[in-house]
């Protein structure tokens, strides 16, 4: 052989081979082409289910923020309540105790008035019992008043607690 870049090949083995090749890349090609298929059809199918994810997760959002507003107003709609009952009672309470102190004073003027006619009643009758003894020629004994008034007197069971308040068996 000489020595040049020309080389001899078997004309019927290179065609040989070229026929196989055709044979062998169309089947390649189609298998090839069936995984591309394959291969799109499953990131087809995950970009579904990504976006099927993705709106139930807006959609799962939405709804906690709907619940989260509910659940604030509620808790606002109820601290706005107890404080208007609370200001309801302030008020209800003051004008229990405004009428109590009213009734109370007015008991009190009243007392006053009783215990001062009870004093000059007391007063005339010295006076009458000082008179009557000086007519009669008698020596006048000052007037003296009833020991204090003991609401338990004649009770042991039921004493006088130490505090002034009724005593545990009444009712």
């Amino acid at each position: 052989m000489p020595l040049t870049k020309n080389v001899l090949v078997d004309r019927d083995a290179a065609l040989n081979l070229i026929d196989e090749l055709r044979l062998a890349v169309p089947e390649e090609v189609r298998a090839a082409k069936r995984i591309n298929q394959e291969g799109e059809r499953i990131i087809d199918k995950a970009q579904e289910e990504a976006e099927r994810i993705i709106a139930n997760a807006q959609q799962q959002a939405a709804y906690m923020i709907e619940e989260r507003g509910l659940t604030e107003a509620a808790t606002e709609q109820g601290r706005q309540i107890v404080e208007s009952a609370e200001d309801e009672a302030a008020v209800v309470r003051n004008g229990a105790d405004d009428y109590a102190a009213g009734v109370l004073g007015q008991l009190e003027a009243d007392v006053t008035r009783t215990l001062h006619s009870i004093q000059r009643g007391v007063g005339m009758l010295e006076e009458r019992r000082a008179a009557a003894a000086s007519a009669a020629g008698l020596d006048a004994q000052p007037y003296e008043a009833e020991p204090e008034y003991a609401p338990y007197a004649g009770y042991p069971e039921d004493e006088e607690p130490a505090t002034g308040a009724a005593p545990t068996g009444w009712r």
